[in-house]
């Protein structure tokens, strides 16, 4: 099984920009990626066996990850559109 990276610069490779700038200037955004990024590490390190959990402590946490990737994409849509 082939486990799919879903760190932002792979999931929004034509925001790399806004990325960038608003992890420097957007302290929220910045709190939030870094939530987004500690939580991906997680879930693929329990999806390739490196840790044991339960299947719904697995599905809340990758539920979890998708509304913090719903926050940051309408972010970072935001910013493209200001810039």
């Amino acid at each position: 099984m082939t486990l799919e990276k879903h760190d932002l610069h792979h999931e929004f490779p034509e925001f790399k920009d806004e990325i960038r700038h608003l992890k420097m200037n957007d302290a929220h955004f910045a709190r939030l990626f870094t939530e987004y990024h500690e939580l991906d590490h997680e879930v693929h390190r329990i999806e390739t066996g490196a840790e044991n959990t339960s299947d719904d402590y697995l599905e809340t946490q990758k539920k979890q990850r998708l509304l913090l990737k719903d926050q940051l994409f309408s972010m970072l849509k935001k910013a493209k559109t200001v810039a």
